[in-house]
């Protein structure tokens, strides 16, 4: 894994990659690499106009790049089962979850979720559910889901999943990206119960620079605040395509193991990938199940053929 970048990236000529968010930043970077190295790339993207304009841009930039874009937009599951139901092709070797939100003022989904619990955790797991069948036919498939290091700010509240009781938009967004890992956690379970050859792991960018630090102050009109973050990005931030890497490694590298996790290598925050530390609280069973139980639940999206893997058995009580 030392210094691995971009040009290790095995061919992926006759595979297809879902990248979430590819229109911008790390899932544009991701996107391109990938169909740079041959894979046939779908962008799933909310906008439609800088979703044509990704892919244009990626086709620019590789000659001979097979690049589409299907518009998704993971706030709206009505708008996750259409994308899924659509989707033309019968297999799907890369499915990386990478379109997510950071910090926002409160807000829900079209469904009524909160918003960062709604599009980073319940919209990926919804889309992983409908397209689980294409994955199973696919050879060595990968599911990468993009957590953060920020994950370490707050465990997921069962009894509370949509902030009801409080919101605090910092603690909202650890509790979206521990629920990233959980689901990584729980899935990667269920796949090696069913026997499955599915690897589902989990990945982190570091701070990159991308439209995410200046989402939120944008929204609120702040706008000598988006200028000091958008300085403070250029001076601290290492660039998107960087901040691609980690993703990059755990959807294509050779030997990824199943519900591990990857990101830069100084600090969490730049550099080439290595494995990436995580808070406990994203490998407790009994959690990831509970998750699992809610997340069906709240979605209506089920993984047909994936049960409940045992539980690892505890150490004596002291």
């Amino acid at each position: 894994m030392t210094d691995w970048n971009a040009s290790d990236i095995p061919d992926q000529r006759g595979r297809t990659a879902v990248v979430t968010g590819a229109n911008s930043g790390i899932g544009l970077a991701t996107a391109r690499e990938l169909a740079r190295r041959g894979a046939r790339v779908v962008l799933g993207c909310r906008n439609e106009t800088r979703g044509a304009e990704a892919a244009a841009l990626i086709t620019a930039e590789v000659p001979g790049a097979e690049v589409e874009f299907r518009p998704l937009d993971l706030a709206d599951l009505s708008s996750v089962r259409e994308f899924a139901a659509s989707f033309p092709y019968e297999r799907l070797n890369l499915l990386i979850n990478n379109a997510g939100v950071m910090a926002l003022p409160y807000g829900t989904t079209a469904d009524g979720f909160e918003t960062q619990f709604g599009v980073n955790h319940l919209g990926h797991f919804a889309l992983t559910g409908r397209l689980l069948p294409r994955l199973l036919n696919a050879t060595r498939a990968r599911v990468v889901t993009v957590s953060s290091t920020m994950h370490a700010a707050a465990n997921i509240d069962i009894r509370d999943l949509n902030s009801e009781r409080r919101y605090r938009r910092w603690v909202a967004y650890g509790r979206s990206k521990s629920a990233n890992l959980l689901f990584v956690h729980e899935l990667a379970r269920r796949l090696a119960a069913a026997g499955s050859d599915v690897v589902a792991n989990a990945a982190q960018p570091g701070y990159a620079s991308t439209n995410l630090q200046t989402a939120a102050v944008r929204m609120e009109g702040r706008r000598t605040a988006e200028r000091i973050v958008t300085l403070v990005n250029r001076i601290i931030a290492q660039s998107p395509e960087a901040g691609a890497l980690p993703t990059l490694y755990a959807a294509t590298a050779p030997g990824v193991r199943s519900d591990t996790f990857t990101g830069p290598r100084f600090q969490g925050w730049r550099g080439a990938p290595v494995p990436s530390w995580r808070a406990p609280w994203t490998l407790n069973d009994a959690v990831g199940e509970r998750l699992w139980t809610e997340s069906e639940r709240l979605t209506g999206v089920c993984f047909e053929g994936l049960s409940p893997a045992a539980r690892r058995p505890r150490g004596p009580s002291t």
